[in-house]
């Protein structure tokens, strides 16, 4: 059985930093591309970053030169470095593996940016 599990989220003040990681079991997880979504309340859902199998990275503009993805594989880890929060960053923040037609989601983890 897939599981995705993140961490790291929590209450942080304008301008601190936080690290999310996600740990999978039950994927090939080096076969998977793997992302970070975030939502925040009456939004939709938002691609925020994303990292191939082979290491390429993309990003949302908004959260370009604050935010890194990076994998290990031999952890089955993503993480997301955010730094320079900002309290528009608040939502919560969702895990992704995608490859071809499977697709699997993490549970989330809340990320809050407040003074």
């Amino acid at each position: 059985q897939v599981q995705l599990v993140e961490s790291g989220g929590g209450l942080v003040q304008p301008g601190g930093s936080l690290r999310l990681s996600c740990e999978d079991s039950g994927l090939t997880f080096s076969a998977y591309g793997m992302s970070w979504y975030r939502q925040a309340p009456g939004k939709e859902r938002e691609l925020v970053a994303t990292i191939s199998m082979t290491g390429s990275t993309n990003y949302d503009d908004s959260v370009k030169g604050r935010f890194t993805i990076s994998r290990d594989n031999t952890k089955n880890t993503v993480y997301l470095q955010m730094n320079s929060l900002e309290p528009e960053d608040t939502a919560m923040y969702y895990c992704n593996a995608r490859r071809g037609s499977r697709n699997f989601w993490g549970q989330g983890t809340q990320v809050t940016v407040s003074s």
